[in-house]
């Protein structure tokens, strides 16, 4: 059991007109005393780790509300199918089971039934939060209780106090394959929750609001205010200086928009980097499909088109905050497909900034447009050897691998591998589609240019043609490293964003974070990085 005091607190400090209710999350390793008629305690865990926890060591949460024999009777109560949940006292203390089962595919820690039993229990007052788990599950678990608590909302009476204080206390049990030291969580582990939790709020808080509150301008002074927390100045190429740059893919996109559209870059450059990485991001703040238009029941929740943005914006910051070791570049691809005079039409063709030329057959195909740009870009000026790109960019994706896990493709399997294993770890999922443009990408041909936007057969592998569109600006050679990650479905659960994405990325370059608990869940990077140049090389 852990014993030593470190508590850190994640605030609403976002300082935009949308947000009406604060909830402030706290970290801790210690239970704190609370009686639960004024502190009310909900305690999660897995039915195995829950029978391990000695009513003496969880009383100063429960008494004098909860006597030993009533935990006691409530624990052997439990039988999760999938969870299950008794009360202790009222609806005041609660005490709730994970899922037994947990398949191959799916994350240990069962980070989503964590954030549904969040939802369901919360009481909206000041409260406990306690998770019993093992040391690799903490992270999961932590980026679980944030998801449960978004930022956003304009109901002018919410039904929660005006600031509400969650502290989520961990109980990490000893593991047999680690010695007590290494189980425990320290005082630095415990800050790259908060980090993580502050970048999965705002990146939920982002793709929540609606465009009207959220447009090209606003995500702009969005990333403005986390480089201004992180010391760094974006770099902006908007409006008609992306023409003039030859950006064709995101101008041709946001043309007939109020808000002119944007590539923004933010820069982290430390001493002693050895690998350049770019994280480049899909930010159509509202698709409207352009003139190959969506249908009425189509086009509603299409405020979340922005989710790859979103979900980079908060892991760069949380990343930064975990000083990151390499050269990161976070770059947003901004526009608003919107109908109008300016608005780009079928058939037209733009010149990208790889110097390839498209023809457009589908204005609601614009995701990969706007990416296209920003992966060349990230190449070409950046010098980037590691590039992943992340979008909500096909419907197709929930089709292929679900409302759970992403979709990745990538170049490498070496590292398809890895973003696999960081999704199990972090609870943000994902699962591999074909990489095979051999096959595929002819689904772009064009007879009057380098290619189409949109494939001509769509039962065909849509959401890896897709990608393969994106890969296509980098080169098929490209001898760096490209992973695509389509997140079209993960990025919100009912109505409400998850913030998929910032728990993933900061758990797969975790060992290249000078953070010990994402060093320490993290997979090993240099290893396969330096397999997957022998192999470029041998090809």
């Amino acid at each position: 059991m852990v014993t030593s005091l470190c508590r850190y607190s994640v605030k609403d400090s976002f300082r935009t007109a949308t947000i009406i209710m604060s909830t402030n999350i706290t970290f801790s390793n210690v239970l704190t005393q609370g009686d639960p008629q004024q502190t009310p305690v909900l305690i999660i865990g897995q039915l195995k780790h829950l029978a391990q926890i000695k009513y003496d060591f969880i009383k100063l949460k429960l008494e004098p509300r909860v006597s030993e024999e009533i935990f006691k009777n409530a624990v052997s109560s439990l039988h999760p199918s999938p969870t299950d949940s008794c009360s202790l006292y009222l609806n005041l203390a609660t005490l709730a089971a994970l899922p037994v089962k947990c398949s191959r595919h799916n994350t240990p820690s069962r980070s989503h039934a964590i954030t549904r039993l969040i939802q369901n229990c919360s009481v909206g007052v000041d409260e406990s939060i306690v998770i019993v788990c093992d040391k690799a599950d903490v992270y999961a678990s932590g980026c679980a209780v944030a998801r449960a608590f978004p930022l956003f909302s304009k109901k002018t009476s919410s039904g929660f106090s005006e600031n509400v204080n969650v502290s989520v206390e961990f109980v990490i049990l000893p593991n047999n394959d680690y010695d007590k030291e290494t189980c425990d969580i320290t005082t630095e582990e415990l800050k790259a929750l908060e980090e993580a939790a502050y970048g999965i709020r705002l990146a939920a808080k982002i793709v929540d609001t609606p465009c009207n509150e959220m447009d090209v301008d606003l995500f702009l002074q969005e990333v403005s205010s986390i480089g201004k927390i992180l010391n760094i100045t974006p770099v902006v190429i908007r409006g008609e200086e992306l023409k003039e740059k030859g950006f064709g893919g995101i101008y041709g996109v946001g043309q007939a928009a109020v808000s002119p559209p944007a590539l923004a870059v933010l820069s982290y450059t430390p001493p002693g980097a050895h690998h350049t990485i770019a994280w480049v991001g899909k930010g159509i703040v509202y698709d409207t499909g352009g003139l190959s238009i969506k249908g009425k029941t189509a086009m509603p929740g299409m405020k979340r088109d922005c989710g790859g943005a979103a979900a980079i914006l908060g892991a760069f910051y949380a990343a930064v905050k975990a000083n990151f070791t390499q050269n990161l570049h976070a770059v947003f691809c901004l526009s608003e497909n919107a109908v109008g005079p300016k608005a780009t039409r079928p058939d037209d063709i733009h010149t990208l900034y790889s110097g390839r030329t498209v023809e457009i057959n589908n204005t609601d195909a614009e995701g990969r447009l706007v990416l296209a740009d920003g992966v060349a870009y990230a190449h070409k000026d950046l010098k980037a050897d590691i590039i992943l790109d992340m979008a909500t960019l096909t419907g197709a994706q929930g089709v292929a691998t679900g409302k759970y896990h992403a979709a990745v493709l990538t170049n490498n399997g070496d590292w398809e591998d890895l973003t696999m294993k960081a999704g199990q770890i972090s609870g943000d999922l994902v699962f591999p589609i074909p990489y095979c443009p051999e096959l595929h990408f002819s689904e772009f041909a064009s007879a009057v240019a380098d290619m189409k936007n949109s494939v001509a057969d769509r039962s065909n592998a849509q959401s890896s043609c897709a990608g393969l569109f994106i890969a296509s600006h980098l080169g098929f050679d490209y001898s760096g490293v490209w992973i695509h990650v389509d997140m079209a479905t993960p990025v919100h659960a009912g109505e409400r964003a998850t913030g998929y994405g910032v728990a993933l990325l900061t758990t797969l370059f975790g060992t290249y974070c000078r953070q010990p608990l994402l060093s320490y869940i993290g997979p090993d990077l240099d290893s396969k990085l330096e397999t997957a140049a022998k192999k470029f090389k041998k090809n």
